[in-house]
């Protein structure tokens, strides 16, 4: 039963994820949380937080790029 559950929330996650998954960072991101949530024996957690830390990072790296190419058209 247990193993049920296990097999319903991943393919729910997965479903869940694969709207996001064309997000900048997200399958990057992704990969490292999963095998970083797989060592603790939560790999579809980690992946999915993984997904989000890595879109925030892109986001946030993509704001620098642009505010640095405005300055420089300064």
């Amino acid at each position: 039963m247990k193993k049920l559950s296990v097999i319903a929330i991943t393919a729910g996650m997965l479903l869940v994820m694969s709207s996001q998954a064309d997000a900048k960072g997200c399958l990057k991101g992704a990969a490292a949380g999963g095998v970083a949530g797989h060592v603790a024996h939560h790999g579809v957690a980690g992946a999915a937080a993984g997904c989000a830390v890595g879109h925030h990072m892109a986001k946030k790296k993509e704001k620098e790029k642009e505010a640095n190419s405005k300055q420089e058209q300064k």
